[in-house]
């Protein structure tokens, strides 16, 4: 297997998205995992251009990357400076990285507009700044900027171009298709143009403007690029950058390619989910091999099939990758997907309950419930199942005002009544609003049995009218989302009343709790009560 060179740029490229700012702390934390993972370069940020990153570059300094090179990024020299003289070049040598990427034009058209300069006068800015990094004992990558629009334009400038970072002694060349629009057969012919010229290694950086940016990374790949470059998650400026967390995949299990290690690679996911965390952005569920659904089977006919072959319907073993093969149980699902279900949960049920279960939950769904995006109360509805289980409390009763005070302004009072096993708790609370004083009222009378709910806490709060023609009487769907102990749960209630819908919900998020915080006897079959 020949090995493909990956090149993070997260922390400078991917930051550049709109929603994205991370502190030096967000991105010391994401550069050690980026390490951890097996990247061979991490680009830190532009030293010259802000602070923070300046900040950044003195700290990593003290970090332990293992293997991976951190690289510094920034320009070639202005056209009327010298190299001493350019600010931009001090501040990437002052950032004492191994590695330093410098961008520069490679289309005449952006020489000419851009720069204001004389194109021979480009050439020696690219020339004299390799040259100068070279003699301070850097590993020099350079970025040549536009491309491939650049060598459709003049295919000689952009050729001569990487011939004057080759001949001052840059160590990769990467070819930047800067604006993402071009086309996978259009980048991977020009890549085997350039390689018949240049024998200098090859890079690829791509960005996504067309929906091609992994794909055009690939077909660099193919035409003799040696290291990609990119994002996790594909974040970047505008539509994003090429998505790393599909190139990688790609690259080792269908081109061939060693990229990182099978170990590394079974990493994947959770790196995915970590940098989305560290931004504070949601994890894209449907992305490929790491989202949430990339494995996850909802028609009945397929699960029925991949009961039988699990590659009947999954283009590779998601173990690889770190993701897990799910059944998402909806009106379209068969009896399939609720043994499959079931049985990830130890729980072994036979086609006559498995079909028993499946048409409650259809009725169910009939009525307004949803189970795909509330997997904790299809969860819930199978741990019932078990013989030993007994719920850990039975709702009695609930009582929720809500009013208008001139002293107060708005306030929402509840009351809730629950039995914990002979013993009948009543708890009432206050709140800033029904739903969440009904669960502070919930809570509190469970919480001296149950003191593991302390810890729980409600996070996101949804609510959906599934027939708004009838007005104020229409059908409800609420979702409530909690979270505790490392776990996120969501969980459903339907009802024409909001108030009797967030019941229902909350009190299933509540049990799902103590299913999940609490130890319970180990199931291994179940019948239908």
């Amino acid at each position: 297997m020949s090995q493909v060179f990956l090149y993070d740029t997260t922390l400078r490229d991917g930051t550049q998205r709109e929603d994205i700012s991370l502190s030096v702390d967000d991105k010391l934390a994401i550069a050690k995992r980026l390490a951890d993972f097996g990247f061979h370069y991490i680009e830190g940020g532009w030293p010259g251009s802000n602070p923070k990153d300046a900040e950044f570059f003195a700290r990593a300094a003290k970090l332990d990357l293992g293997a991976a090179k951190l690289a510094a990024f920034g320009r070639t020299r202005q056209k009327s400076l010298q190299c001493e003289q350019d600010t931009n070049l001090q501040a990437l040598l002052d950032a004492q990285t191994p590695v330093v990427t410098m961008v520069g034009k490679s289309s005449d058209y952006h020489v000419k507009v851009v720069l204001s300069a004389r194109l021979e006068e480009n050439l020696a800015m690219i020339r004299d700044s390799v040259a100068y990094m070279k003699s301070k004992g850097r590993e020099v990558m350079f970025d040549a900027e536009h491309f491939f629009d650049g060598f459709i334009a003049n295919k000689d400038y952009a050729l001569a171009t990487l011939k004057a970072a080759a001949d001052a002694g840059a160590d990769w060349l990467v070819l930047c298709e800067t604006n993402g629009g071009k086309l996978p057969w259009e980048v991977e012919e020009i890549v085997r143009e350039v390689k018949k010229h240049i024998s200098t290694p090859l890079g690829a950086h791509c960005h996504n403007d067309s929906g091609c940016g992994v794909a055009n990374s690939l077909a660099a790949v193919r035409g003799g690029c040696l290291q990609v470059q990119g994002t996790i998650n594909g974040y970047g400026e505008r539509v994003g950058n090429a998505n790393l967390t599909t190139i990688i995949p790609n690259l080792q299990l269908k081109m061939g390619k060693r990229a990182v290690t099978p170990e590394q690679l079974r990493e994947l996911t959770s790196l995915a989910h970590y940098v989305a965390e560290v931004v504070n952005l949601k994890h894209y569920n449907h992305a490929p091999y790491i989202g949430h659904s990339a494995f996850a089977h909802k028609g009945g006919i397929h699960v029925a099939a991949m009961l039988k072959a699990a590659d009947t319907y999954q283009h590779i073993d998601p173990a690889l990758v770190g993701n897990e093969m799910r059944s998402v149980v909806s009106e379209l699902s068969g009896r399939g997907n609720i043994q499959f279900q079931a049985k990830s949960l130890g729980i072994e049920l036979d086609n006559e309950n498995a079909q028993k279960v499946l048409n409650h939950i259809k009725h169910l769904e009939h009525e307004g419930f949803t189970f795909e995006a509330a997997e904790a109360s299809m969860e819930l509805m199978l741990h019932r199942l078990r013989p030993e289980y007994r719920k850990p409390f039975e709702l009695i009763d609930y009582f929720v005002i809500t009013e208008r005070r001139q002293s107060r302004g708005l306030l929402s009072e509840a009351t809730a009544k629950v039995k914990v096993g002979d013993e009948v708790k009543f708890m009432a609370a206050e709140g800033n609003g029904p739903v969440n004083a009904l669960s502070t009222a919930l809570r509190s009378a469970l919480s001296a049995a149950y003191p593991v709910l302390k810890t729980v806490r409600l996070i996101d709060y949804k609510v959906r009218i599934l027939d708004s023609a009838n007005g104020t009487s229409a059908q409800i769907r609420v979702l409530i989302t909690f979270q505790g102990g490392g776990h996120v749960w969501t969980t459903v209630g339907a009802s024409t009343n909001i108030i009797d819908a967030s019941w229902h919900a909350l009190s299933d998020s509540l049990e799902y709790a103590l299913v999940k915080l609490v130890d319970t006897p180990a199931p291994n079959s179940a019948t239908l009560a």
